[in-house]
């Protein structure tokens, strides 16, 4: 049985299309089995509320996002000037854990945005590491990774599975308030010019030990602090 999930959501992406108030009792009525926290300055909100209910919340969210998407590529291809890449910014958004009970074996669940956990797996490997008292698994489904902390058997101390649980809170929640994401598009350029980004990519990474690169057969992530990240795909332009 899982217990409650507590996620932060980021509005602030939102804001330029609705008015965050209404997106916010919108998502109240459609989302009644979920407790929303009030919605601060900086368009974060705290919601609160079983996991099959977060993850109707969150597809909800997803076609709202698509729907802005498939309006601004329609109003792009109308417009006379065309960019030769885009660039998407994103704030990386994390989410809490969620405690399961399964026949006398300790199980913890943290719901992270994938970007964050690609880059914790970079970066800081060392959180998910544990001894053989302690499993440790992880699910995408697109913009969210799940990752399941279990003890390896009955006799397993319950405690070291909420320490590995706790450990990747808290690296998770630092590293939502530092990182961003650029995206380079660039599913219009040919297979030379793909490879030539690729490349650039790569050269600039001892510069830039901190960013993380994930490349697409349509685009790049670009995943780091802001400033590094600005530099980053402002050398990738040049």
């Amino acid at each position: 049985v899982f217990s409650s999930v507590t996620s932060v959501l980021n509005m602030s992406v939102f804001k330029d299309d609705f008015v965050l108030e209404e997106l916010i009792q919108e998502l109240q009525k459609k989302s009644a089995a979920l407790s929303f926290g009030p919605l601060q300055s900086n368009g974060h909100i705290s919601v609160q509320g079983s996991f099959p209910a977060m993850k109707l919340l969150r597809d909800f969210l997803l076609l709202k996002a698509k729907s802005l998407s498939e309006k601004e590529k329609g109003e792009e291809s109308r417009s006379q000037q065309r960019p030769r890449r885009r660039l998407q910014q994103h704030r990386l958004t994390t989410e809490r854990g969620t405690s399961v009970q399964d026949a006398g074996v300790e199980k913890q669940l943290v719901v992270l945005d994938t970007d964050t956990f690609h880059y914790m797996k970079h970066f800081f490997p060392k959180t998910f590491l544990v001894n053989d008292d302690v499993v440790i698994s992880a699910t995408t489904d697109g913009d969210v990774t799940t990752v399941c902390i279990e003890s390896a058997g009955s006799r397993s101390d319950p405690r070291q599975v909420l320490r590995v649980k706790e450990r990747i809170e808290n690296r998770s929640v630092k590293l939502h308030n530092d990182l961003r994401k650029e995206r380079i598009c660039f599913e219009k350029h040919t297979r030379e010019e793909k490879e030539r980004y690729k490349r650039v990519c790569r050269s600039l990474k001892s510069c830039h030990p901190s960013v993380l690169t994930i490349p697409y057969d349509t685009h790049i992530d670009v995943i780091g602090t802001s400033s590094e990240v600005f530099k980053f795909t402002k050398e990738v332009s040049s």
